[in-house]
């Protein structure tokens, strides 16, 4: 569903994101991992057609998001780790405002949007301004937005940022839920015992290149010293040998 071929992303001489090239099946929860300044969220956005590429392409269920952006976001649900909501308007104008972006139809659209709040536990705060929402509950709306018209594919940046556990754990049921209906999750995240959890498969992307991919069990071949869990892993191949052994000691 997402397919990435040789993405490059350039601001000058420095390469963000350099000739990456990457597939995620459907049906499948993919764990996008990286330090900060790794390229994580510059190839979110070119996924997402926030960004055009310099030299590649990408392309979700088949289609170039930089040749044609609106079919391919018609067929995507995005979840950006700071997103931008309009304050002066309810939640529930909030969700109709998305819900026309994607036109969906009337009838549709008002069963959605219950399901939604529903769903999200934010019935008792539909006819609120959204300026008087949490930073939790900004998170759910958004959320609820991006799955607004049924994507077959859903980009989240961050999805555990400003989450009660309550909440962190709905959006895990939640992905696996999608996964168990044939959708295709891209998370990115820094929160490795949530990747490690939900993940199938996880990249692990650091100085702008795709140094690791595969599953758990396959990144513990690709690490020194038998290193288990993913956290010792993620340090390991990203250059964090004496972060590693610091988190080794304290745990012994």
């Amino acid at each position: 569903m997402i397919e990435l071929r040789e993405v490059t992303k350039r601001y000058r001489d420095l390469a963000a994101v350099n000739r990456l090239s990457l597939h995620v099946d459907r049906g499948e929860v993919f764990g996008f991992l990286g330090p900060n300044g790794a390229g994580k969220t510059t190839t979110i956005k070119m996924i997402a057609g926030l960004m055009r590429p310099t030299e590649g392409s990408a392309l979700v269920g088949g289609v170039d998001v930089a040749k044609d952006p609106i079919r391919a976001k018609a067929v995507m649900g995005f979840i950006p780790d700071r997103p931008f909501l309009y304050e002066k308007l309810t939640g529930e104008e909030f969700l109709r405002f998305i819900g026309g972006l994607y036109r969906v139809d009337g009838g549709r659209l008002e069963q959605r949007v219950d399901e939604l709040f529903e769903l999200f536990s934010l019935q008792d705060f539909r006819d609120e301004l959204i300026e008087g929402y949490s930073h939790g509950m900004r998170q759910r709306l958004v959320m609820g937005a991006a799955f607004l018209h049924h994507p077959e594919v859903v980009i989240v940046d961050e999805p555990m940022v400003g989450l009660d556990p309550q909440g962190a754990r709905l959006v895990k049921s939640i992905f696996r839920e999608l996964c168990a209906r044939g959708k295709t999750v891209f998370m990115s995240t820094h929160t490795l015992g949530v990747a490690e959890e939900v993940c199938d498969r996880i990249g692990i992307i650091h100085k702008g290149e795709l140094i690791a991919l595969g599953t758990r069990e396959e990144l513990q071949q690709q690490a020194r010293g038998g290193a288990e869990r993913l956290e010792s892993i993620f340090l390991q191949l990203t250059g964090g040998e004496e972060m590693t052994r610091v988190v080794e000691y304290l745990r012994s």
